[in-house]
Formats: structure tokens, sequence, C-alpha cells
């Protein structure tokens, strides 16, 4: 199951479960589409993976399977990523 972290490792943006703007990395890394795209590339800055949508979870599920709330940061953001 997927952690759905709550936030971009870059920018600190919250990313909600329901956000359709988190991409991810096949370890997770979480960011939103703007630092994925704009200053990432594409590709994650830990594992060169493709960054893709990341699922959504729906509200009925959360109860049950919460999205995390530890939130991630890169420390000084991914300007050198």
């Amino acid at each position: 199951m997927l952690e759905i972290r709550p936030n971009c490792e870059c920018c600190d943006k919250d990313l909600p479960p329901d956000s359709n703007v988190a991409m991810i990395c096949s370890f997770e890394c979480t960011f939103c589409s703007s630092c994925a795209e704009n200053v990432l590339g594409g590709h994650c800055h830990t594992c060169n993976g493709k960054l893709v949508s990341r699922p959504t979870r729906a509200k009925e599920l959360l109860d049950a399977a919460p999205a995390s709330v530890k939130r991630v940061l890169k420390s000084g953001g991914c300007i050198n990523a």
C-alpha cells in the first residue's frame, strides 16, 4: 500500500491524498508536478527513475488506510538535484 506522503519533497507544497498534481517514483519519493517537471526534469533525484502521477485514495478508504502524516523534505530543496 502506498504511503501517500503529504508534501512535495522539493518545495514542501501540501499534497493531500486526493491531489491530482502529486508525482511519485518507484521508491515513493513525492513531488508536486511543477517541481517534478521544472526542477527535476521528470526524474527522481534519488533513484533517477521516471516520475509518474500518484494514484489517489478514495476518502471513504482513508479511515481504514490513512495517508502518511510524516513530511519528507530534501535539505535545501531540490535546487541542486
